[in-house]
Formats: structure tokens, C-alpha cells, sequence
């Protein structure tokens, strides 16, 4: 994924007045925006995995929702992300201030899963958005690394294509990998039958 900045130090307020609906994607780091430009290959895989999740989700008939527009906003930051996909658990929005309005998320409880797929800003998902997505209390966490282009000292040496799996044990994550011949094991979704390679093979 390509990241565009755009220089203009503004408050979280500002941005989600600024967001121009239906006209790419856009996250706030610190106040400043950023312009997401995913690639072709980052598509197939959010998409596959929004399909699988959604599926498991009907089957099992949870009252869970993976919205296609939200902002996922740390505490007390003048930051919004945008994961790739999020699961949130329908019952917990109630109490989540700037939902019905701005499609907000401010509490970990709300959340079922998060899942970033890893593009060329790898170290926002290894190291930013971990920290920030522990504080905020989201119990898991995927990193999907398709193309192994994280850092050695988190996909290990000879590098390659990893889907990392953080869960939150009192209070702190714990990470569990997962790489070829393995199938994901997910404490959001333990019926779920996917495999690494079936996540890999969903690009054309």
C-alpha cells in the first residue's frame, strides 16, 4: 500500500469533518492525514478475508458487523486508523460516543478482531499500530504479511509470508505465527477453519 501525506496538522474533529465520503481512504497519524493507495494483490487478500470472516459470522449467526467505513481512534491521540478489517460486536456500539455519527470506535470492547494486511509501511503495523491497538484494549489482532515484508526480528531469518496473531492476555499482547503448512488459530472465531495457504492463494 502507498502512503500519500498530506502536510496539515489538524485535530480529530477537523479530519472527520474534512473526509471527503466516497473519495479514497484516508487515516489521521498525529494530525496529519495520510491518503491510503492499496495495490491490487492488498485487495484480494482484505477481501478474501472479509468474505471468510463474514461467512463464519452468518453460520454461526453472531451478532457481529464488518462495516466498510470506521475510524478506530486511540485514546486521548489526534489519530484515526482505518484497519482493513474490523469486526465489531453490535451490542457493545450503544456505548460508543461517536458511532451513530461519525462511524467511530473508541473502545477496545467494541471489537471483536482487527486485521491489518501488511504492505510497504510495515513498521506502522509491527510497531505503531500494535502498541496503540494493545493500549486501547482490542483482543485480537491479525498481521497479515503476505508478501514477508516485515522486519526480520518480527517474520524471523530467511524471511517469509507470515500471518501473525496478537491476542490480549491480561492486558498485553501475546503473538502467535503462523506460515506455510499452518491453519490460523483465532480466540475471536476458534470454529474458524483457514489455513495460511488459503489466505496466500487468494492472489491472482
Amino acid at each position: 500500500m502507498i502512503q500519500t501525506t498530506i502536510k496539515s496538522i489538524i485535530t480529530f474533529e477537523e479530519f472527520l469533518e474534512w473526509y471527503p465520503d466516497g473519495k479514497g481512504r484516508f487515516e489521521l497519524r498525529n494530525g496529519v492525514i495520510v491518503e491510503m493507495n492499496p495495490n491490487g494483490e492488498h485487495e484480494e487478500v482484505t477481501g478474501f478475508l472479509i468474505r471468510k470472516i463474514n461467512v463464519e459470522i452468518d453460520r454461526l449467526n453472531l451478532p457481529y458487523v464488518t462495516p466498510s467505513t470506521y475510524f478506530v481512534r486511540p485514546p486521548e491521540t489526534t489519530t484515526g486508523y482505518q484497519p482493513d478489517l474490523i469486526v465489531l460486536d453490535k451490542t457493545a456500539l450503544i456505548s460508543e460516543p461517536l458511532w451513530k455519527k461519525s462511524s467511530v470506535i473508541s473502545q477496545g470492547s467494541s471489537v471483536k478482531l482487527v486485521v491489518e494486511v501488511v504492505s510497504t509501511n510495515w513498521q506502522d503495523d509491527y510497531l505503531v499500530k500494535v502498541a496503540e491497538y494493545e493500549i486501547l484494549g482490542i483482543p485480537e489482532y491479525w498481521v497479515v504479511d503476505y508478501a514477508a515484508l516485515g522486519g526480520r526480528r518480527f517474520i524471523g531469518n530467511p524471511k517469509q509470508p507470515t500471518v501473525s496473531v496478537y491476542q490480549l492476555v491480561d492486558g498485553e499482547y501475546q503473538v502467535s505465527q503462523f506460515r506455510e503448512g499452518h491453519t490460523i488459530i483465532s480466540s475471536a472465531f476458534p470454529e474458524l477453519n483457514l489455513t495460511v495457504e488459503q489466505v496466500f492463494s487468494s492472489i491472482t
